[in-house]
């Protein structure tokens, strides 16, 4: 199912003219430079990501800032600095509920930005939560349990072979050659060394077998719809059989990305992600993970309400390239998205000169 929406952009570049909007973000070099490891930094965004994003919103004709980090972002607020929107990619740097740190703020003052609220941004971080909620809905997803400390695992009643990942990460942070385990015994050794290392719980799942695919959405509710689906599979010789982190940073050597063939299949897939996306209530773009189960039925993996956005190497602007729109258009569906809920709502705070 492919969406087109060129009078869509067009009335956001038309817009445009003379809106504000404040770039919020964390920039991978940035932290770098303060001394954190590149797993702490994965989620990240790169410069070149940054630039890319300023340069599509001020072609579409909007006056971009870069604001920069959630804290620098608290700190020009303070100073009675506003914007006419946020356009917001910041992942937060501690605890589950990270990802809804921006959004919270902003809401506090009053000031339109893009994509999830608070709540839908701290939900779908934790991957458990997302499952009870998808499941509420009668959505097929692996059974799983979460694994809070070592004696935890004993009482891990699934069948194997099993899938074990830190419970609130992104970019496949966790994910290795050893995420699928066989035996209770492997369970025991990698739920070890992910509660050591992230510090956090591990969700353990039923492996699935089938085939992998993502979904990308656009819009909000009712109006939200399938923008495309990729499928992708992982070459022989990478560091690992699945989607890990390691595979997604050389996915230009270790993976091969192509459209889902269109079908039934696909229809189900597609499917079954547009009701997880308006279950989960999220806004603007999001991109939900689907797997085949041995039955060749799909299920729901996660959801990121936050996709990635860098022009070549990010799969929301991979799907939509995919299916024909340019990352222009992309950015500007976003926006315009978002612009909608503002002027729908009434701002609580001024907007104050620069």
């Amino acid at each position: 199912m492919k969406t087109t929406s060129q009078g869509g952009a067009a009335q956001t570049l038309k817009r445009g003219a003379a809106l504000t909007i404040g770039l919020v973000y964390d920039l991978r070099d940035d932290y770098l430079a303060q001394g954190f490891s590149e797993d702490q930094v994965a989620e990240f965004d790169s410069v070149a990501t940054i630039a890319a994003l300023e340069e599509a919103l001020r072609s579409l004709g909007y006056a971009p800032e870069r604001v920069g980090n959630g804290l620098a972002l608290a700190r020009q607020l303070a100073t009675g600095r506003r914007w006419d929107l946020v356009f917001n990619i910041a992942e937060g740097l501690y605890g589950r509920s990270r990802e809804a740190q921006v959004p919270a703020l902003l809401e506090m003052y009053g000031i339109a930005y893009t994509f999830s609220d608070p709540l839908v941004c701290a939900l779908t971080l934790d991957k458990a939560m997302t499952k009870r909620v998808v499941q509420s809905a009668g959505l097929r997803t692996p059974r799983f349990r979460v694994v809070s400390s070592l004696d935890d695992v004993e009482s891990v009643d699934l069948e194997f072979p099993l899938f074990a990942k830190p419970l609130a990460e992104g970019t496949g942070k966790g994910v290795d050659s050893k995420s699928r385990v066989d035996s209770a015994e492997a369970l025991k050794v990698v739920c070890a060394r992910l509660l050591t290392v992230f510090q956090q719980p591990v969700l353990v799942e039923e492996y699935l077998p089938g085939r992998e695919f993502t979904t990308a959405i656009l819009g909000t509710g009712p109006n939200a719809a399938v923008l495309g689906t990729m499928e992708f599979t992982i070459r022989a010789g990478a560091p690992a059989t699945d989607y890990s982190y390691q595979v997604k940073e050389q996915c230009e050597h270790c993976v091969d990305y192509f459209p889902m063939p269109t079908g039934p299949l696909r229809e189900q897939v597609e499917d079954l992600a547009l009701r997880a996306y308006r279950v989960l209530e999220c806004r603007d773009t999001g991109r939900v993970d689907i797997r085949l189960d041995a039955w060749g039925r799909p299920a729901f993996i996660e959801i990121n309400p936050l996709p990635g956005l860098h022009p070549t190497h990010s799969d929301l602007p991979m799907i939509a390239t995919q299916e024909g729109m340019v990352y222009e258009e992309l950015i500007g569906r976003i926006v315009h998205s978002a612009l909608a809920r503002r002027e729908s709502a009434t701002c609580r705070v001024e907007k104050s000169a620069s």
